[in-house]
Order: C-alpha cells, then sequence, then structure tokens
C-alpha cells in the first residue's frame, strides 16, 4: 500500500528492548520498600513537571526544575549510596568474579556443622549471647580486621569458651571463614530497618546489618531468652531449634553447591527458607 510505513525490527533490537526491560525491573526490586524508592518517586514527580512546563511554555519554571535535575544528577550517585553498594556486590557474586569461599569439601563443611551443633545447644541452655557469622561470597576482611584473628579451626569448645559471659571478647562477632574462625570480637554494621522489633537488641541488629551488605549468614543467640535467630539477606527467622537450624544451614550449603546461575539474577533457584521472619 502507498503511504504504508514498515518497521525494520531486527532481533537485536528485541534482545536490546528486553535487556533494558530487565535491568530496570531489577532495579525496581532492589529499590521497593526502602528509602530510595521514595526518593525515586520525587525524581518522577520532577521529570513530569519538568516536561509539562516546557510544553505549556513556563520558561521561569522550567528554567529552575532544569537547574535541579542537573543538582539531581549530581545528587543521586551520593543519596543511592547503599543501593548502589548492594547492587554491585550482587554483580560482584557472579561466576565471573567467584571466590568460592564457602565451598569447601563436603567433608569439612559436616565438621563445621557438627561442632555448630556441639555448641549451640549449650549456649542456648546457659542463655549465654553469642553472634556467629559465616562468611560465603563476600569476602568479610574489613569485617575481620575490627577483631582480633584467631585462624584455629572451628570447635565446640573454643566457640564458647569465646562467648563466655567474663571473655573480652563475648560482646563481639565470630567470622567464620570456611571452617575456620578467622577472628573474634568484631563489630558489625548495624541495620537501620526501621521495622525491626524494640525487642530485638544490639546483636539482632548486628547480624541483619552485615546480611544486608554481604551473603553472609549470621546465627544469633539471644542472651535473654536463649531464642535461636538465623540472619540472611536483611531479614530475620526467629524461633529456630537446633534440628531446624542445621536443615536450613545445610540447605544453603547444597544450593551453593549446585547453583549454576548469576545469584542476584535468577533468585528463584535458591529456595528462601521459611519461618518467622522480621
Amino acid at each position: 500500500m502507498a503511504g504504508a510505513t514498515h518497521l525494520n525490527v531486527s532481533w537485536r533490537d528485541i534482545m536490546d528492548i528486553a535487556i533494558v526491560t530487565y535491568i530496570l525491573y531489577r532495579l525496581i526490586l532492589l529499590i521497593r520498600g526502602t528509602r530510595a524508592e521514595q526518593l525515586v518517586k520525587g525524581l518522577i514527580i520532577l521529570l513530569i513537571a519538568w516536561v509539562t512546563s516546557g510544553l505549556l511554555g513556563f520558561r521561569t519554571i522550567n528554567w529552575l526544575l532544569q537547574g535541579l535535575m542537573t543538582v539531581g544528577l549530581i545528587a543521586v550517585p551520593i543519596i543511592f549510596q547503599p543501593e548502589l553498594r548492594k547492587a554491585l556486590e550482587h554483580l560482584g557474586r557472579g561466576k565471573l568474579f567467584q571466590r568460592n569461599l564457602y565451598e569447601f569439601e563436603d567433608d569439612e563443611f559436616r565438621a563445621l556443622l557438627e561442632e555448630l551443633m556441639k555448641a549451640i545447644p549449650v549456649l542456648v541452655k546457659k542463655k549465654i549471647g553469642a553472634l556467629v557469622v559465616l562468611e560465603r561470597e563476600t569476602g568479610l576482611k574489613d569485617i575481620i580486621e575490627t577483631g582480633i584473628k584467631i585462624e584455629g579451626v572451628v570447635t565446640a569448645e573454643l566457640l564458647i569458651n569465646i562467648f563466655m559471659p567474663r571473655s573480652p571478647l563475648h560482646d563481639g562477632a565470630v567470622i567464620i571463614r570456611g571452617n575456620v574462625i578467622a577472628a573474634a570480637g568484631c563489630f558489625l554494621p548495624l541495620t537501620e530497618n526501621p521495622n525491626l522489633s524494640k525487642e530485638l537488641g544490639t546483636r539482632h541488629r548486628a547480624g541483619m546489618g552485615i546480611t544486608e551488605v554481604s551473603d553472609a549468614l549470621a546465627i544469633i543467640i539471644s542472651e535473654e531468652t536463649g531464642v535461636i535467630t538465623l540472619a540472611h539477606n536483611g531479614k530475620l527467622t526467629r524461633y529456630l531449634d537446633e534440628k531446624t537450624l542445621r536443615s536450613t544451614l545445610l540447605n544453603f550449603y547444597s544450593t551453593t553447591k549446585k547453583k549454576k546461575f548469576i545469584p542476584g539474577i535468577f533468585p528463584w533457584r535458591f529456595g528462601e527458607q521459611d519461618g518467622d521472619e522480621v
């Protein structure tokens, strides 16, 4: 037909659009439920107002909004620093950059698990507060340097002695790398999650905080109640018993061994744990 317009769309164009759409989708998931979500909404409103003022010929308003948008481009990396850091860490956990810190031999992992399962019931029974962090693919060297280096193979006796109330390392966190206690008495970043229950203390906030900035697992034992809590990906699963904790840790280890895709891009393959999450 005369005057008909033919669209020349190649498979590259379709792939290009699909990739951009997926990246935007992942960015939305990344900021959803965070303070950045409200900031993005504000930026969208400013953008709409800027375009609208230009179309209506409101030159002064358009000039002011254009200035705000220019300043905003500089401010965005500063405002979104936590989210950008988290996104880059997810990218760095891909196969190209994997360090395999968590993928040690089955025998070594089971030996570690047995020692943990010997120590935890004792700590729970005596209501000795504890915070144990299992390093995975995200390195925790900067956290390890805040504590006292141990570099000793994990044993139940060593863990119990570290967390005894009169121990100088009692109040800090133990960082386990592989099947070795890398350091004890370490300081962890505290979560700023406003929805965290007020009844939870510094240990829970620290355990949650370290899992917000890394893929580590944090085992927390309450000094007041003896309740076992597992922190992962910025979430707390509380009121675990020893059997459930064992199976959960085994599941994390087995899925890490089996994964074949970049984590964070295909998260549904790894199975989130059910429980009382906060």
